[in-house]
């Protein structure tokens, strides 16, 4: 048995998994308390982003927005919200992608235009940020002596940039886009952008939500007794008792006011939706083409003990996010699922730095073992991927300390080898483990007694997705949507 010596590994990061980039959830609903709805739909999407949180809302004739860093629980309290009356909102919770991660990019974005005010949220990345951000400038050079000459009312509606990410710059194209509205805009700028985006946004009157032409970034419409919700997963329309409608189709702008919703296309679809969706990023109940990401992960997990059996005493999963997979190699295989690992739910993000002895502790902060259960055991461990490895190689250790016999884990997505560009926070290319290594090596870095992916085929069947529809390519490479020279 390994002796625990405090020191897990040299390189820990408890946080390693994937970043998803943002969760957006807007509301039109007359009557309602639509701050606290939106509240409530950004805890359920809380596992989308850490960094920051905020709300905008209308009463009709004013747009106020209240945003900070944190959690949704440390950004607002029940008084803030009270200060955000009306009956449309929209709302945002944040991880950056584009743009770092600092005060001035927490959205919603607001700003104005000659339509109104604008406030608007974005989950995605935009790969053409360099262009679109050319065409902006050239658009503010243009019309800058035409801006010294302007009333004070026209200067009001001059383009504008007050942060780094994308988002900001999609609400400055939006208010130097010619149309008779704000409707007229959005279809005349949205085929310009490229790469991943669901976009909520508002004026002081009008919902509208918006989905990029592959539909990477998931966005479920649902209905109120009295309204409308959009939000980037199903599992947040449950929280606010909306009953799910349908997806926001790829290339689909959605109108929504006190006339009802009316939908325009902006540009046809072309599928390439992100399976690690179905991997990790989703919740567990949420649902994605009309299947839920539990039976996908469960069947995934049943296909990796088919792909990769061993002999073995107990499964166990990392939790939470291993949980289903697990469950589905211990159906698959007969081995018993148990309990391993104990995570502490109230870990989060923090804010407040450890010391260095917590730190040399690393894993511990978020996960500890059940030595009875694992004492003596040969154990298969899943989950649901493999990045820079550091997690996994002080998770083998930690097993080792609390007498587990052999250690086999089994992971139910392919190697990740590529990262990604329409969203996601991989590491880089560099520090990808399954970018240097084959299987065998890293089963030997992480020190583990075997190793085993599912098949990308695998993968994809458990969805029960046409694989032409998906986008996988942080396992393959292959990227759906063109990426500038530059990336």
């Amino acid at each position: 048995m390994a002796r625990a010596d405090g020191l897990l590994t040299d390189q820990i990061d408890p946080t390693e998994k994937a970043q998803d980039e943002c969760g957006v959830f807007g509301v039109f609903a007359p009557g309602e308390e639509v701050a606290k709805l939106v509240y409530f739909g950004l805890y359920a999407l809380q596992h989308r982003g850490q960094e920051s949180a905020g709300i905008a809302a209308s009463n009709g004739s004013q747009i106020l927005v209240y945003r900070d860093m944190g959690l949704v629980s440390q950004v607002f309290s029940e008084s803030d919200l009270e200060t955000l009356p009306g009956h449309l909102a929209v709302g945002h919770t944040r991880y950056s992608t584009t743009g770092s991660s600092t005060w001035a990019n927490a959205q919603p974005t607001l700003g104005p235009t000659p339509f109104g005010t604008v406030a608007l949220a974005h989950n995605g990345n935009l790969t053409n940020f360099a262009e679109l951000e050319a065409l902006a400038d050239d658009r503010r050079h243009m019309h800058q002596e035409t801006v010294r000459e302007a009333t004070q009312k026209e200067k009001r509606t001059r383009q504008f940039r007050d942060s780094s990410n994308d988002t900001s710059l999609v609400t400055e194209l939006l208010a130097s886009t010619e149309g008779d509205n704000l409707t007229e805009a959005a279809l005349e700028l949205f085929p310009k952008l490229t790469g991943a985006f669901s976009l909520v946004f508002m004026e002081e009157n009008r919902l509208y939500a918006a989905r990029d032409p592959w539909g990477v970034r998931p966005l479920s419409l649902g209905r109120l007794e009295h309204g409308w919700v959009v939000a980037s997963e199903t599992a947040a329309l449950d929280i606010v008792g909306a009953s799910f409608v349908r997806d926001v189709e790829p290339g689909e702008l959605i109108v929504i006011d006190e006339e009802g919703l009316r939908s325009h296309r902006f540009a046809d679809p072309t599928p390439a939706r992100c399976v690690f969706e179905y991997v990790y990023l989703s919740r567990p109940d949420s649902v994605l083409e009309g299947k839920t990401v539990h039976a996908a992960r469960t069947e995934m997990g049943r296909e990796l003990a088919r792909e990769y059996p061993v002999e073995a005493d107990l499964v166990i999963a990392t939790p939470e996010s291993g949980t289903p997979a697990a469950v589905g190699y211990a159906e698959e295989s007969g081995i018993p699922y148990g309990q391993g690992l104990m995570k502490n739910a109230y870990v989060g993000r923090t804010f407040i730095q450890p010391t260095q002895t917590i730190r040399q502790l690393g894993i511990r902060l978020k996960l500890n073992p059940l030595r009875e259960n694992i004492e003596g055991k040969r154990l298969v461990v899943v989950d649901d991927s493999i990045v820079r490895g550091n997690t996994q190689r002080a998770l083998v250790r930690m097993l080792r300390e609390a007498g587990a016999k052999e250690i086999h884990i089994r992971i139910s997505s392919p190697p990740v080898k590529w990262p990604c560009f329409y969203g996601i926070d991989f590491a880089s290319r560099a520090e990808l483990i399954a970018n240097g290594l084959n299987t065998d090596e890293i089963c030997q870095s992480l020190g583990a007694d075997s190793l085993g992916y599912i098949s990308m085929d695998g993968m994809i069947k458990a969805t029960q997705q046409k694989p032409a529809e998906l986008c996988t390519a942080c396992f393959s490479g292959t990227y759906p949507i063109p990426l500038p020279d530059n990336i």
